[in-house]
């Protein structure tokens, strides 16, 4: 067992590209941390770092009390789960899990022990004699966790191990490994472009933009409490709503105009946000969850003054809830997410999207009344990016 350290590290490439900025992590003992961001954000990187397989740049490295910026990947203590499995073709599930015991010359005995209680543990009792070839994708994947876990190591590195799954088994397979890492309580840093695997799998989940660390928190504090606009619209999916808008308050409530349509926001929202009181008059950017959507038929309780009138442009029936997507004629916001596309829907553009109550009867094409909980908005600061809260 053992904590991953990262101090001020940096990775610089030969040609100038400056791939990681001062990041600083400390990943604690039995831990399951997930790096997340877009394509090119540096999370790979920074596991390889981690691993040994990326030279450090400059800053300090440790895993538990040891710097092993020079220390040889197989030297570090850790396990690495790829996203391609890495498996011998040629060789037995057996094998596979057991060879590097076998590389480090562990007693017979021991390796079988070793090998027979992990495939216990990952239900491969039965294709201990099978071959990789003979194996569904979930079995590889499992033999790839196995090898890992036999090791024994301080640390468990994972580089998106479920990319090559296809969606139900990727559920599956996600809630496998979260649980067999808190049966295991080894350290594990886990890498994903996925967010959702991010939410459902971390106990802390660090977001990365362009090398840069931007939050580290619980998946519910980053998603409740997002530091800037990059943060929010990258954690929830569908993506958070960014507009521009305009604040104007009056005592304890105030309004934002969004377009042609102005919302009333109530007591509690400047309870949440007071430092919203210095933006009085000003223009911010807000951001409004799918969720805090609903077809104002189903909300009968929310006022007037907190209900907007859009054309549905594309409606999603997902059975538990209807996704919705409707415009709304105010100037959107880019969440800086370089994976993120204009979402084109039906004959026009939406550029909003609202998580219905699957009872709602909207249709496409219609024009309906939507229920928003301004309670909920989020703020930004229109320059800085940054949120506006506390």
């Amino acid at each position: 067992m053992a904590t991953v350290q990262l101090e001020g590290i940096n990775k610089v490439y030969e040609n100038g590209y400056h791939a990681i900025h001062d990041l600083n992590l400390e990943i604690e003992d039995q831990e399951f941390l997930v790096l997340v961001g877009p394509s090119g954000c540096g999370k790979s990187t920074a596991l390889r770092m981690i691993a040994g397989l990326e030279t450090i740049s400059g800053g300090t490295m440790r895993i538990g009390e040891r710097v092993v910026n020079e220390v040889e990947p197989k030297d570090r203590d850790i396990a690495m789960v790829f996203q391609n499995y890495a498996l011998y073709p040629h060789m037995t599930v057996y094998d596979n899990i057991g060879f590097a015991l076998k590389l480090a010359k562990v007693p017979k005995e021991e390796i079988d022990s070793r090998v027979r209680k992990a495939a216990a543990i990952l239900e491969l009792e039965d294709n201990l004699q099978r071959k990789p070839g003979q194996l569904s994708g979930g079995q590889r994947q499992r033999v790839a966790m196995g090898r890992a876990i036999v090791r024994q190591p301080a640390a468990f590195l994972m580089d998106e191990p479920l990319s090559n799954l296809d969606a139900k088994l990727r559920v599956q397979m996600r809630a496998e490994i979260a649980s067999l890492q808190r049966e295991l309580a080894v350290t594990t840093v886990y890498v994903t472009h996925d967010q959702i695997e991010a939410m459902t799998m971390g106990d802390r989940v660090a977001v990365l933009k362009d090398g840069y660390l931007q939050q580290v928190d619980t998946p519910q504090n980053l998603y409740d409490h997002p530091v800037n606009v990059f943060v929010a619209a990258f954690i929830g999916s569908p993506s958070m709503n960014l507009f521009e808008a305009d604040v104007r308050l009056s005592g304890d409530v105030g309004t934002v105009t969004l377009g042609s349509n102005v919302l009333g926001l109530p007591a509690e929202c400047l309870v949440k946000n007071p430092k919203l009181r210095d933006y009085d008059g000003r223009r911010v950017i807000i951001g409004i969850r799918p969720e805090d959507y609903e077809d104002a038929a189903l909300a009968p309780n929310v006022p007037e003054s907190q209900r907007i009138t859009s054309k549905v442009s594309l409606i999603e029936a997902l059975g538990s809830e209807i996704m919705v997507h409707f415009r709304i004629d105010a100037t959107t916001v880019d969440s800086g997410d370089p994976d993120a596309v204009e979402e084109k829907a039906g004959a026009g553009t939406a550029n909003a999207v609202g998580r219905f109550n699957p009872r709602s009867t909207v249709r496409m094409g219609q024009t309906v009344e939507i229920a928003v909980s301004t309670e909920n908005m989020h703020f930004f600061d229109l320059d800085s990016r940054q949120t506006i809260e506390g």
